[in-house]
This record gives structure tokens, C-alpha cells and sequence, in this order.
């Protein structure tokens, strides 16, 4: 009745819908944006944590099951931080609101209405459960298929070498059908949800009728009224049913923050020492003073081990495998713990000192080379970034690395593949015997880095073994007694103690193992 209002009035809309339209997109922008940062931020905590975590924990878990915990894992936690949280906000807020209305408009049928709804919850509940149990086994089991992956993929030519294409398929097949299978149940036990919620309506509805139709004819509501009072009902609805389906994605993120967490939670073996302090340069020795160490805690690897190693000192370690050897090494970079004694340099317990203070001052060169998918320049100055080009080249040239190096499309800036695998066997070790020279630490460790080697790749890479050590306190974890023949001191270990000790002559002369573990490997080289 009013012209110049009915004109206002399209403007009014189209306001209030433009207004509608930028706060929607600006909740749902800003809302996953906080979903997002959290989960980036949780991903990222997740990943330092794994990188942090000791040897011991790596040793015993796949790094495909971490994999997966840090990809799919954390994408099921994204939804329930980011839409769900959304969700729950919004539809709470109009389901309260709603509730207020029809009391308002009808107290009597409102209780009727609503009688229905603390029921329906019961059997969402349940579903609710039932799917985070259905959700950590469908998890488990993308984990098992990442760990197929990895291995498969990371081992291809073993697997072309010994025609397993078709085992390993099947193998992948088998666990693929199982995590459908999960699949599947999560989405049953998903969909029942929905129908079930339309019933619970409707019986609410039908007694709503019911009570209606009575009211109507008895004169105790207006048509107005009830037709208001059904038009809430029907949006209340609406927000209850989603909140249902929300809780489904509530449930698949809680049984993954349970995974995630369980690392996050998964407590320090190697921790920094309250008090630490900075290790100075090694002028004396390094020391294993009555150390022992175990694995799992009952099992002794190394049983009371008493050794001196002198600065500047050429020390092998030698024995059968299994004895110990790797582990003794580990302890000094504190790869591992002691679980008994100590180990010191220059008196000073590696415990008592800054990690990173500590590891700064070892190289390590392992008997498998560990290389990244990357550049030969970026490989050797891995840690060192800030390290100049013509620094890095004269490291390749006291490795004997330089002229293969050379020889690639690119030079030092061919990207070498993952793990190197551009490379020969030789040509990789001497890139991360280049590493070591250029860190030039003055405790050198080498973990049986030349025992994978062909005899003529040996010759160059202990060209380079030699011009690394030159000057450093070296420990030489041996296979081969050939290598060590030239060391100050040579200690043979068996079953984690030191059985015998002194140079190579010394040791033949005492006629024991070392002599036996001699005569055992040139009597196979003789008949080779």
C-alpha cells in the first residue's frame, strides 16, 4: 500500500543478497583459511618431529607408514578443522535460534516436535563410533599400501631382476582391495545416516500433524500460526541433519589426530641437556669409558666397552657382522644413547654438550652413499650451503671426484637422480667422501665405506679415503681387513665386546681372531 516503499524494496534485497553473498564467500575464504594454517602448521610439526626423533624410532618404523601419517592422516584432520568446524558454528547457531521460535509460536506442539531430536542422537552416536573405528582401519591400511609403494618403486630393479612384477602387482592389488573395502563400509555406514535422520523427521512431523490437525479444530491455533510454525520446523531440520553428517567427518579426523599425535606425543630418547654446553675442537681424545648398549633394554649390543682413541689417531674397527662395530660409532655423534657408562672427548661427556655443537665436528661416510635427488655442487654441500663454488670444487678434487664430475651433461650442476642412481656405485661414494672433505670436521667416521665396492672403484675411492682422513681422529668401521692393514690400532669386536686390540702385526702374532677372520678372507680371495 505503500508505492514508494514497494520501490525501496528491490534495492533492499538486492543489498541484503550482495551482502548475504560477501559474508558467505568471506566465511568460507576465512574459515579455511584457519583450517588450512592449522593443518600446515601441524604438518609441519609432524614432519620436524619425525626428522627429530632418534634412529632408534626410525629403526623401527617404515618410513612409509611416517609418509602416510604426514599426507593422508593430516588431509582427513584438514576436513574436520576446516568444513566441519564451519559447519558446527553455523548450523548450531540457526538450530538454537530456531528452537526459540517455535516455543514462541507454540510451546505445546514445539515439545512435540522436539521430543524426537535427543533420539535421533542416539543411533548418530553409534554411527559416529562405528566410523571412527571403520576410519582407523581404512588409515592403517593406506598406510600398508604407501609402505608396498615405497618399497616397490624404491627396489624396481630388484624386482625387474627377479621377474617379480606380477608377485609384487598381486601384493599391491591385495592391499588396494583391502583399503576399498574399508572404503566401502565407511561410505555404508556414511549413507545410512542421512535416510535415517528423514525418518526421525518425519515421525516428528507426523506427530506434529497429528497434534495440528487436533488444534486446528479445536480453534487453539491460527492458520498463520501453524503454517509459521511447520515453515520453522521444516529449517530446523535442515541444520540437526547436517550436524548428523558433520559428526561422520568429526569422527574420521579424530581416529587420524589419534595416529598423528601418537608421534607428536612419542617422547625425546635423545635429548638436549639442561646446561648444555658448546663442544671445543678435539685436542686429546675420544674415550668409551665402561659403555653399554641395548636396543630394547634386555639384550646387550655392547657389553662394558673400555676404549681410547687418541686426536689425530687412525683407529679400525673389525669383526664379524653383528658384532657391534656400527654401534659404537653411532654413540659418539649420539646417533644413539648409552644406556651404561660414558663416552667423553677430551673429557667431556657427549651428553653434556650442545648436539648440533657435537655433530658439527664429525664427517660420516656410510657404506651405503646418501645422496638426494639434486645437484652433484648441492650434494657436496649439503649443510654447507653458504660454502663458495671454488671450495666445493677442491673438495671433488681431493675426492677424486672432480673429472667424473666434470664429465656430466651439466657438469656440477647435472642433477644426479634419486639416491644418486645416475651414477656408478664408486662415483657416489667419492661424492660423499666430497661432502666430508668439505665439512672438514676433525672427527671422521667410516662406516665400511668402501665394502659395496668392485675392486677398481675401491682403488679410487680409498684415493680419496686417504687424503680425508689425512690429519683427522678416524674410526674405520671394516669388512675387509685389506683396508685397514695401515691403521695405528686395529680392535677386534665380537658380540659387543673388545676381544682384542693393536696393529696389524701385532695381531697376527697373537694368533686369535683377528688372525682367524685374516686367513678366513684370503683363503676366499685366493680361491676367487
Amino acid at each position: 500500500r505503500d508505492p514508494g516503499l514497494m520501490k525501496l524494496l528491490p534495492i533492499i534485497v538486492l543489498v541484503v543478497f550482495a551482502f548475504k553473498g560477501l559474508f558467505g564467500w568471506s566465511s568460507t575464504y576465512l574459515m579455511h583459511w584457519v583450517g588450512q594454517s592449522v593443518i600446515a602448521d601441524l604438518r609441519y610439526q609432524l614432519y620436524r618431529r619425525i626428522i627429530n626423533l632418534p634412529l632408534t624410532f626410525h629403526d623401527r618404523t617404515h618410513s612409509g607408514i611416517l609418509i602416510s601419517r604426514i599426507t593422508n592422516d593430516v588431509n582427513l584432520m584438514q576436513g574436520a578443522v576446516s568444513s566441519a568446524v564451519t559447519g558446527i558454528v553455523k548450523d548450531t547457531f540457526s538450530a538454537i535460534g530456531l528452537v526459540f521460535l517455535i516455543f514462541y509460536l507454540d510451546w505445546k506442539m514445539a515439545i512435540i516436535a522436539t521430543v524426537v531430536l535427543p533420539v535421533a542422537f542416539i543411533p548418530v552416536w553409534k554411527i559416529g563410533r562405528l566410523l571412527r573405528k571403520i576410519a582407523t582401519s581404512s588409515q592403517e591400511a593406506i598406510a600398508d599400501l604407501t609402505v608396498i609403494l615405497k618399497e616397490s618403486l624404491g627396489g624396481v630393479r630388484i624386482v625387474k631382476g627377479f621377474s617379480m612384477e606380477e608377485y609384487e602387482t598381486e601384493k599391491f592389488s591385495n592391499e588396494n582391495l583391502k583399503f576399498f573395502d574399508f572404503n566401502m563400509k565407511s561410505v555404508a555406514v556414511r549413507a545410512i545416516n542421512h535416510p535415517l535422520m528423514e525418518f526421525l523427521g518425519g515421525v516428528g512431523i507426523a506427530a506434529l500433524l497429528w497434534y495440528s490437525g487436533y488444534a486446528f479444530s479445536k480453534g487453539l491455533t491460527t492458520p498463520g500460526t501453524l503454517s509459521s510454525f511447520l515453515a520453522s520446523m521444516m529449517f530446523l531440520y535442515e541444520p540437526v541433519k547436517r550436524l548428523s553428517g558433520v559428526n561422520n567427518t568429526i569422527q574420521q579426523g579424530a581416529a587420524a589426530a589419534i595416529r598423528v599425535y601418537d608421534i607428536l606425543d612419542t617422547p625425546e630418547e635423545v635429548k638436549e641437556a639442561e646446561g648444555a654446553r658448546p663442544l671445543p675442537p678435539i685436542k686429546e681424545s675420544i674415550e668409551f669409558s665402561d659403555t653399554s648398549f641395548t636396543y630394547d633394554g634386555e639384550k646387550p649390543v655392547l657389553d662394558h666397552i673400555n676404549l681410547r682413541v687418541k686426536a689425530g689417531e687412525i683407529l679400525a674397527l673389525v669383526g664379524g657382522s653383528g658384532g657391534g662395530k656400527t654401534t659404537i660409532v653411532s654413540l659418539i655423534p649420539r646417533f644413539y644413547d648409552v644406556s651404561g657408562g660414558r663416552v667423553l672427548i677430551d673429557g667431556t661427556d657427549v651428553r653434556d654438550v650442545f648436539i648440533r655443537s657435537l655433530r658439527d665436528q664429525i664427517g660420516v661416510v656410510t657404506q651405503e652413499p646418501v645422496l638426494f635427488a639434486d645437484t652433484a655442487r648441492n650434494n657436496i654441500a649439503y649443510g654447507q650451503p653458504e660454502k663458495p663454488f671454488e671450495e666445493i670444487r677442491q673438495a671433488a678434487k681431493r675426492a677424486n671426484a672432480l673429472d667424473f664430475i666434470e664429465g656430466l651433461s651439466e657438469g656440477f650442476d647435472t642433477v644426479i637422480g634419486e639416491q644418486g642412481v645416475l651414477l656408478s656405485g664408486g662415483e657416489r661414494q667419492r661424492l660423499c667422501i666430497a661432502r666430508a672433505m668439505l665439512k672438514d670436521a676433525p672427527i671422521l667416521i667410516l662406516d665400511e665405506a668402501t665394502s659395496n665396492l668392485d675392486s677398481e672403484a675401491e682403488k679410487e675411492v680409498q684415493k680419496g679415503l686417504e687424503a680425508l682422513m689425512a690429519g683427522r681422529t678416524t674410526l674405520v668401521v671394516a669388512h675387509r681387513l685389506s683396508t685397514v692393514k695401515n691403521a695405528d690400532r686395529i680392535v677386534v669386536v665380537v658380540d659387543g665386546r673388545i676381544v682384542e686390540e693393536g696393529t696389524h702385526e701385532e695381531l697376527m702374532a697373537m694368533n686369535g681372531e683377528y688372525k682367524k677372520l685374516h686367513d678366513l678372507q684370503f683363503s676366499a680371495e685366493k680361491v676367487d
